[in-house]
């Protein structure tokens, strides 16, 4: 897989998981991309958002006056930009229930608004469930507007409709995703 010198970090990985299912697919997608991460020597943090208080966007423009580039509102997104400003990689980790990513991911991918981009942020990957196949279009087309937009490498996509999901296969996939951070 890729292991590193002991001791040394080779990146510093944010995963946002959005799915409100604890042990569902998503979770364990985001589970396993964790795991394969750690043991190739990269810092990781995994964060459930779907399990947060976090409201979206108001567009209020604050964060870009009197802001200075914080959100006026006070949640727990707070818990989640210091993670974001340091964060080299980022991993969204979402369920799709009707064509795009979840709301639970929604609110935290709009709220980095005020950042507009984090900082040290150079590459990303995306991990979806759905119990449909042809349902990844809208959220895979999010997905890389935001890479395009921030100027990330995008790893790649892993997806799993109902009869791949928490199989090894997917499981082969997500590793190979991890070498490509």
């Amino acid at each position: 897989m890729g292991f590193k010198t002991k001791g040394t970090i080779e990146m510093n990985i944010l995963i946002l998981q959005g799915s409100p299912r604890a042990n569902g697919n998503t979770a364990w997608m985001a589970e396993e991309y964790r795991k394969a991460a750690e043991a190739a020597g990269h810092k990781v943090t995994l964060v459930n958002v779907a399990h947060k208080k976090i409201a979206g966007c108001m567009a209020c423009e604050y964060c870009h006056g009197k802001g200075n580039g914080a959100c006026v509102q006070k949640d727990d997104m707070q818990e989640i930009y210091p993670l974001l400003a340091e964060a080299e990689g980022l991993v969204l980790a979402a369920p799709i229930y009707y064509f795009t990513l979840s709301a639970q991911i929604q609110a935290p991918i709009q709220r980095i608004y005020c950042m507009n981009k984090p900082g040290k942020l150079k590459k990303m990957a995306l991990l979806m469930s759905s119990y449909s196949p042809d349902v990844y279009d809208g959220a895979i087309g999010e997905y890389r507007g935001i890479c395009d937009y921030w100027g990330t490498e995008d790893t790649g996509i892993v997806t799993a409709k109902i009869d791949e999901q928490k199989t090894e296969t997917i499981r082969d996939r997500i590793i190979e995703l991890v070498k490509k951070m």
